[in-house]
């Protein structure tokens, strides 16, 4: 296996912190996105290399691991159950498994690994072991009219091209897992997961909590004080709002059924809490004050 420099491929050095990590993987995962390189295989490419880093170096397990056995560190447990054992474990004629060193150092895991997982010495032992692939982490991200919809979308992973059917009512955070999507298993053993965290943009008309919904909609004064009707453009379409009379600013209304989707719960909705702010007229006219100023003293 050939060794993968994931602080290089991240642009950092050996110390790096882990704020470090996370800034330098979400400035790359931006430039080399799919979705921002639909027809460029070398940017694809380039975002699973990302991926692949982050996944191991934002893990404190496994970047120690990594910092420590490189191009093996997915194998460090057998490798360190190995070296425990050495010394009651002797190969016939008093050899041991490590060469003739007499114990095992930090030097001799790669070759440790080369005998047990696929070198000449691996073949003529018989059976090699089996290990599970690597798993893979990914961010998707989305905005709230994406999130508010079931559809589908196409990721490149290792490679490959998966498509996905993405549940309306998905959450920002929210993780799933595709099975046998990650890296590939060693000496025939099953492929690791991919884990895909959504990341849902801010809206600028709608707040989203849970599933309900929260907006803000501008009335006139003139609608305020005599009631009237409003459009108000929602995430499924536009909807006619009644106002009341004598309607005070920040008045907060209640729609039932008219807020996000219930996540894998077809049909159900949260609500849409609509505050009404009541716009002061500006600019008027002579005739306009003086008529507010017989309103003032009636």
């Amino acid at each position: 296996m050939e060794f993968v420099d994931y602080y290089k491929i991240l642009g950092l050095a050996k110390n790096a912190s882990d704020e470090d990590i996370k800034k330098a993987f979400r400035k790359l995962a931006r430039k080399y996105h799919p979705d921002l390189n639909p027809n460029d295989k070398g940017a694809h490419k380039k975002f699973q290399e990302i991926n692949e880093a982050n996944e191991v170096l934002s893990d404190p397990e496994k970047r120690k691991k990594y910092d420590k056995y490189g191009k093996d560190w997915q194998h460090a447990e057998e490798f360190e159950k190995a070296r425990q054992s050495q010394g009651r474990q002797q190969y016939s004629g008093g050899g041991n498994p490590f060469g003739s060193a007499g114990a095992a150092g930090d030097e001799d895991f790669s070759d440790f690994f080369s005998s047990m997982f696929g070198g000449a010495e691996g073949h003529r032992g018989g059976n090699r072991a089996k290990f599970r692939g690597q798993d893979f982490n990914a961010e998707l991200h989305l905005n709230l009219t994406d999130a508010y919809t079931t559809h589908q979308q196409t990721l490149a992973v290792n490679g490959k091209n998966i498509r996905i059917t993405i549940p309306a009512g998905v959450e920002d955070g929210q993780v799933i897992k595709l099975k046998g999507h990650g890296g590939a298993g060693i000496n025939g053993g099953p492929n690791g997961d991919l884990y895909i965290t959504f990341v849902i943009a801010p809206h600028p008309t709608f707040k989203r909590l849970g599933n309900d919904l929260h907006t803000t909609v501008d009335i006139d004064l003139y609608t305020a004080v005599l009631g009237g009707e409003v459009m108000l453009e929602t995430l499924s379409g536009k909807i006619k709002l009644k106002v009341n009379p004598e309607t005070q600013n920040g008045t907060k209304i209640r729609l039932k059924g008219k807020g996000f989707p219930v996540y894998k719960h077809e049909g159900e909705f949260g609500d849409l809490y609509v505050t009404y702010s009541v716009n002061i007229p500006v600019n008027l006219t002579e005739k306009q004050k003086a008529l507010f100023r017989e309103l003032s003293k009636s």
